[in-house]
């Protein structure tokens, strides 16, 4: 049984996000835990505000986010009563980084799926600030659904990894379930100067292929330095319909988010772009 934490602040956005995954799970048992985190609306609304009157202002508060979670329950099950999925809402009166981290902590969550806008004409900001604290912060894996996408099935992953971290088997066996499912091909992308792997190396990649021993996958040595733009290009060469990197010290998407501006971090995603987070949980 899988269990699978959206969170949603009821735009367009949010919906789509929810819309993919039901989709891309379809074959899955899963628990779709649909949560809203509204403190932040709440606190911005009462600033002049008494007490007596803040305390009834977020009960009121509470009570409207729970009614529109249901009926965006409600909305799904309309339009995909799927007998292997059931549902939970969640109105948390906390910052939305704080409060999905306690439900995946609390259900044990495999991965976590949230909207986003993507790059715009007007900016060149791939993901939301919340979208981004959530990546950084929250030990689980997090699925970014660009708004608009609705590219089914997943026929190509592109996973941009150096080979120098063990990778967690729950989160490689999350990837290679669906693979399974859509008949996938997984591409694995080392990007090095250097075509002869480390003893390290050698063994974390041999471990990738045990993992998905059933599965279509290559695995692409490409040389280069600027490893988003030779990602970006892959993205492109390949028809990739999903990206997957992994979160860690030292790894290929710890230079992108952390050593360029966080707001401008070079990627241009407009595909799935899935986090694994390869901590202890």
């Amino acid at each position: 049984m899988r269990t699978i934490i959206i969170p949603t602040d009821f735009s367009e956005t949010a919906e789509n996000a929810i819309r993919y995954a039901v989709e891309l799970f379809k074959y899955e048992k899963s628990t779709f835990i649909i949560m809203n985190a509204f403190a932040d609306e709440v606190y911005k609304n009462t600033v002049e505000m008494d007490r007596d009157f803040f305390e009834e202002y977020k009960q009121k508060s509470e009570e409207g986010t729970k009614k529109a979670l249901q009926k965006v329950i409600a909305e799904i099950l309309e339009v995909s009563p799927n007998p292997k999925h059931t549902y939970e809402y969640v109105a948390s009166f906390g910052s939305l980084v704080d409060e999905v981290n306690y439900l995946a902590n609390k259900h044990n969550a495999d991965i976590i799926v949230m909207g986003t806008k993507g790059k715009s004409n007007k900016d060149d900001v791939a993901f939301g600030s919340q979208t981004l604290q959530v990546i950084k912060y929250v030990s689980c894996p997090v699925l970014v659904v660009p708004v608009g996408f609705h590219g089914y099935p997943l026929e190509n992953i592109l996973f941009p990894t150096d080979y120098m971290l063990p990778f967690k088997r729950r989160e490689l066996e999350l990837i290679n379930t669906l693979v399974k499912r859509f008949f996938t091909m997984v591409h694995f992308l080392h990007i090095s100067n250097v075509k002869k792997l480390t003893h390290r190396q050698k063994d974390n990649k041999s471990f990738t292929s045990c993992c998905f021993e059933d599965v279509k996958t290559s695995y692409i040595i490409a040389p280069g330095e600027d490893i988003t733009a030779v990602v970006n290009k892959s993205l492109k060469d390949n028809s990739i319909d999903m990206l997957v990197m992994v979160n860690h010290r030292h790894s290929y998407l710890e230079n992108i988010l952390y050593r360029s501006t966080i707001e401008k971090i070079g990627l241009e995603i407009e595909i799935p772009f899935l986090v694994l987070q390869n901590l202890p949980r």
